[in-house]
C-alpha cells in the first residue's frame, strides 16, 4: 500500500473506530512511548521486539514494525513526520508512517541503546548506550559524534533548549554538554540514574534507583528534590507547560510532581506491575504511560484518574493449571519473554512450543542472531539442561538471552517436567526449558 492511501486509511480509522482509552498489541511490557505533536498518534516500544503505531482516540494499532533483533527500549517522533525506534541490539531505525521497512538504519553503538532524544531544532538524534557512550547523529546524514565520559552504562539522555546535551547513567553521574559535544559540568548523585527530563526553561531532573527525583541547575548544582520511595523511578516527562514532572515507578505508580513546589500533587495509581514509560499530549490534558502489563494507556492530566475504566483484564495465566508444581514456579522467571503454545502473542523470545527435538534458530518469522543461525544445536533435554547448567553466554555465545542460571539439579528436572506436560512432549530425561 503507498504511503498516501496508507494516511487515508489512518484518518479513517482516527474517526469511525469507538474510542478506547487502553490499547493491548504488545507481547511483553511496554518500554518506550512518543507522542506526535498534533497529539493524534503514539509510538511505543516493547520486549517483544515490536514497535506500534497508535491512534489515541481510537485505540487502534494503525502499524505493527518488526525490525529489530531485541526489545524496543526507546522511541522518538521526528519533526518530519518520520519516527525512531531504538533496541537492545544497538541500533536505530528510521521510520516513515506506512512503510513496512526501515527509512534509513543509524549504526555504531556497541550495546545496547536504552534512551533517545531529539534535539530542538530537529536536526538532530540524541543516542544513550550501554556500550558507556551517547551519540548524536546528523539527521540529514553524515558521522555521528561520540561522547565519551560515563564509567558503565548510559542509561539516558535529553537535550538542553540551546542545542545542549544531558545523558545519566549507572555510574550516578549526570553530565552536561555542549552543543560540540565538550562537558562543562558533572553531577555526582548518591544512586544509578535511569531517567532523564529536561524542561523549557533548562532545568534537568534525574531519578533512578533511590526512588528521588533531583533538580539540577545547567550548571549541576543541585536546586532540590522530591522523595518518592520506594520503589525505583524508571521513566520522567516534563509537562508541556514545564510546571509538572511526571516520575514513573517500578512500584506500577506515577507520580505527579509541582516543580515550583517540589511536591507531589497526586499519584496515578495502576494495577501494580512496573510503568515504563510516560508521556504527554501536547495540550498537557493527558498522560499516556506504558507498563508491564503489555498496555499504552490514557490519563486524565488534571487529577490522575484514568481515562476509561482501568481495569482490564490481565493476560491469562499460563501457568494457572499447574499451580503447585516446582516446575511451573521455576517457570515463572521465563514466561514474560517466553510462550508456551503457538498461538499466543509474540515475545521477547520465540515460543517454547514443539521445543523438544528442533534445531536452534528455527521458529519461523522469529528474528536471530546471525551467531545462534550458524550454531549446530538441537534441543533435547540434554542439551537445555546444559544451557542452564553453565549459562546462555557461554552454551550459545551471541545470544541476546538475558544471563541466568539454574544450579539446582532437582529445579532443572522439575521445569523439564513442567515443560513437557505444558508443551505436549514427552520428556526423555530430565532437563529444562530454552529459548530458541
Amino acid at each position: 500500500m503507498r504511503a498516501k492511501g496508507f494516511l487515508g486509511v489512518i484518518a479513517a480509522l482516527l474517526f469511525v473506530l469507538p474510542a478506547t482509552a487502553q490499547m493491548r498489541g504488545h507481547g511483553g511490557p511496554v518500554r518506550a512511548l512518543a507522542i506526535t505533536g498534533d497529539g493524534r498518534l503514539a509510538v511505543s516500544g516493547g520486549f517483544d521486539q515490536a514497535a506500534i503505531i497508535w491512534g489515541l482516540d481510537t485505540g487502534a494499532a494503525l502499524s505493527i514494525l518488526r525490525f529489530h533483533d531485541g526489545a524496543v527500549n526507546a522511541v522518538a517522533v521526528l519533526p518530519d513526520g518520520r519516527f525512531a525506534s531504538a533496541s537492545e541490539d544497538g541500533r536505530i531505525a528510521l521510520w516513515r508512517l506506512g512503510q513496512a521497512e526501515p527509512e534509513r538504519v543509524l549504526e555504531g553503538h556497541a550495546g545496547p541503546i536504552a534512551g533517545l532524544a531529539v534535539s530542538p531544532d530537529g536536526m538532530r538524534l540524541a543516542s544513550a548506550a550501554w556500550d558507556g557512550t551517547a551519540r548524536i547523529w546528523p539527521l540529514a546524514g553524515g558521522p555521528a559524534r561520540v561522547l565519551e565520559g560515563h564509567k558503565g552504562n548510559v542509561n539516558a539522555v535529553a537535550f538542553l533548549p540551546d542545542g545542549g546535551l544531558v545523558t545519566a547513567g549507572a555510574d550516578a553521574s549526570v553530565r552536561i554538554w555542549t552543543t560540540d559535544g565538550q562537558t562543562t559540568a558533572t553531577a555526582l548523585l548518591p544512586s544509578a540514574l535511569s531517567a532523564l527530563a529536561v524542561t523549557a526553561d533548562g532545568e534537568i531532573a534525574a531519578a533512578g534507583a533511590d526512588a528521588t527525583v533531583r533538580f539540577l541547575g545547567r550548571d549541576g548544582s543541585m536546586r532540590g528534590q522530591v522523595e518518592l520511595g520506594p520503589a525505583p523511578v524508571i521513566a520522567l516527562a516534563p509537562s508541556p507547560d514545564g510546571t509538572r514532572i511526571a516520575a514513573a515507578s517500578a512500584g506500577g505508580t506515577v507520580a505527579m510532581i509541582e516543580r515550583a513546589g517540589r511536591k507531589v500533587l497526586f499519584n496515578l495509581v495502576g494495577p501494580g506491575l512496573p510503568v515504563w514509560s510516560v508521556a504527554w499530549r501536547p495540550d498537557g490534558s493527558e498522560l499516556v504511560t506504558g507498563g508491564g502489563d503489555r498496555l499504552v494507556r490514557r490519563w486524565n492530566a488534571g487529577n490522575g484518574e484514568p481515562i476509561g475504566p482501568l481495569a482490564m483484564p490481565r493476560p491469562a495465566d499460563a501457568l494457572a493449571s499447574f499451580h503447585g508444581e516446582r516446575g511451573a514456579e521455576v517457570f515463572r522467571a521465563c514466561v514474560a519473554c517466553h510462550s508456551l503454545t503457538p498461538d499466543e502473542a509474540p515475545r521477547a523470545g520465540p515460543t517454547l512450543a514443539g521445543i523438544f527435538g528442533r534445531r536452534i534458530a528455527a521458529v519461523p518469522g522469529y528474528r536471530y542472531s546471525d551467531a545462534l543461525k550458524a550454531m549446530d544445536i538441537v534441543w533435547t533435554p540434554e542439551t537445555v539442561a546444559r544451557l542452564f547448567e553453565v549459562g546462555p553466554a557461554r552454551y550459545t555465545p551471541g545470544t541476546r538471552m538475558p544471563e541466568q542460571t539454574i544450579n539446582s539439579a532437582e529445579d532443572r528436572d522439575a521445569l523439564m517436567r513442567f515443560l513437557a506436560k505444558a508443551t505436549g512432549e514427552t520428556a526423555a530425561h530430565p532437563g529444562t526449558a530454552a529459548p530458541n
